[in-house]
Parts: structure tokens; C-alpha cells; sequence
């Protein structure tokens, strides 16, 4: 009786304890996951760096050279002005064209966007970048749908970014963690 107790034992703990293909196809999702996450990161840098760039320079997609921020135009006017609807059009009304305004946003679209590229800040990126966001979403209102749209969905994706440390791959996020200060505060990260 003592030997089949001692069988039972072994097979009970040897089948708590992942086979060596259970851990290949674990180390193969996280690998997997990490480049989603890398790829994800890139892929929404690269959008607030573009709106950045095309609001600076004015590459005509939706911004026209002659409507430029260099050229004299203001990144926050136009939209501002007559693209907002719903309960906060006053407020957004109101700060529309200040210069103010147009540095806070393009500064923000170049810090969020260097930050995902570069993987680093991804903290201090992944709020600001969902406040813009979430700002961007209640400008719409009401002809967004008013639960979720794609701001919201992004905003999301920031904070996902954030609190995997996706600026690790493909990403100066490693570098950057073992700097003293972000050392030191961990919401540099």
C-alpha cells in the first residue's frame, strides 16, 4: 500500500508540474506578447508623432501646407473651432487658436510620440497621452458614440503599454529603468 501511495504522489506532483512543452509554449507567448506589445507601441508612437509632424510642417493630409504651425496656422483652431459638438463646445470653443493651447497640444503630441518610439517615460506617456485622448473623445460628443470609440480604445492601449513595460522590446525601456533617478522614481518608468 505505502509503494502505490508513493506512485500516486509522484504522478499527482508530476502532473502539476509543466512538461517541458507546456514551458516552450508558455516562453513562446510571452515572446509573442512582448513583440505585440513592442509593434503596438511603435504603431501608436508613430501616430502621435505623424499628427505632430503634419500639423507642424503641413503634409496635406490634414493639414495643408499653408495652414501649418510654422507657416503661421494654429494646430488647434480649426478643429476647435468648428469640429466640436456637444456638452464641453463652449469650453473647447473658448480655448481655440490660444497660443497657450496650440504649444501645450503640439508639445504633447512630440513628447507622447518620442516617448512610444524611444520606449522610455512610458508612464508619464500613457497618462498624458489618455488625457489627450480622453479630451480628443469629449470634443466629439455627442457624434462619437458616447460610450466608446477608438479614443477611448487607445487610451486603453497606452495604459497597457505602460504597465507591461512594452518599451523593453524594441525599446530603449531597459537603459532607461537603470538610469539613477528613474531608479529613484518609479513613475519616470
Amino acid at each position: 500500500m505505502d509503494t502505490m501511495t508513493a506512485m500516486m504522489e509522484r504522478n499527482t506532483a508530476a502532473a502539476k508540474t509543466p512538461g517541458a512543452a507546456t514551458v516552450r509554449e508558455q516562453n513562446t507567448s510571452k515572446r509573442a506578447s512582448r513583440y505585440l506589445l513592442g509593434g503596438l507601441r511603435l504603431a501608436l508612437g508613430w501616430i502621435f508623432l505623424w499628427a505632430f509632424l503634419d500639423k507642424l510642417i503641413g503634409l496635406g493630409f490634414s493639414t495643408e501646407a499653408k495652414n501649418a504651425w510654422i507657416n503661421g496656422g494654429s494646430p488647434t483652431k480649426g478643429f476647435l473651432t468648428f469640429g466640436v459638438s456637444g456638452p464641453f463646445e463652449g469650453f473647447y470653443n473658448s480655448i481655440a487658436g490660444a497660443a497657450w493651447a496650440d504649444w501645450l497640444f503640439m508639445i504633447g503630441l512630440a513628447a507622447i510620440g518620442t516617448a512610444l518610439m524611444l520606449g522610455i517615460g512610458m508612464r508619464i506617456a500613457a497618462v498624458s497621452g489618455g488625457l489627450l485622448l480622453v479630451m480628443m473623445w469629449t470634443a466629439a460628443l455627442p457624434t462619437t458614440n458616447p460610450f466608446m470609440d477608438d479614443h477611448l480604445i487607445y487610451a486603453g492601449v497606452l495604459a497597457l503599454l505602460a504597465v507591461t513595460n512594452a518599451g523593453d522590446t524594441w525599446g530603449l525601456g531597459r537603459q532607461w529603468a537603470r538610469l539613477p533617478i528613474v531608479k529613484r522614481f518609479g513613475w519616470l518608468r
